[in-house]
């Protein structure tokens, strides 16, 4: 049986893309979904969420994730964040500029520790730098995000229906 079929009567409410069920019947078909999907597509899914018109702008949901990510969460998207926007993001000052004396090499990494210190507000604007430098970091944060599928669910019923939605256009 493929996970498609797993999962297939959950998916079918979200096919059309229209008004997906209750916030909580949408949580608990997220939970499921998540569980049987491959990676890839649910990876897909996050992305396709995060460029949706029907969801908040990519930085304020990266924000959102980052507010409830444990400090080595906060730490891996914050080293994508600032790898896609690059070198100058450290030169506009505030709390990320006040990072750069921190960080060394030809790739400087934020260690959990660090990134705990860094203000969600601060990264919502970072992930729309980085968006704007390059638009493929929306595909990578996807894949990271995927990842923790519990982080996810925290987004909303909104962003979960655009996921579930997505996967049920999938046939893998």
């Amino acid at each position: 049986m493929s996970w498609m079929n797993e999962i297939n009567d959950v998916l079918k409410q979200y096919q059309s893309g229209s008004a997906a069920p209750s916030p909580a019947t949408t949580q608990a078909d997220y939970a499921k979904v998540a569980q049987a999907a491959p990676s890839s597509v649910l990876s897909s899914g996050v992305a396709q969420a995060f460029r949706s018109q029907n969801t908040p702008p990519f930085g304020q949901m990266i924000s959102q994730l980052f507010g409830q990510s444990s400090g080595e969460q906060r730490a891996g998207i914050l080293n994508q964040l600032i790898a896609a926007a690059g070198p100058s993001v450290f030169s506009s000052g505030g709390t990320l500029g006040s990072l750069a004396g921190a960080l060394s090499g030809a790739r400087p990494t934020v260690t959990a520790d660090q990134a705990q210190q860094i203000h969600p507000d601060a990264v919502g604007q970072l992930a729309d730098a980085a968006h704007q430098r390059d638009p493929t970091i929306i595909d990578r944060a996807g894949e990271f995000y995927a990842q923790h599928p519990k982080l996810v669910q925290g987004l909303g019923a909104a962003a979960l229906a655009v996921i579930m939605s997505h996967v049920s256009q999938q046939r893998h």
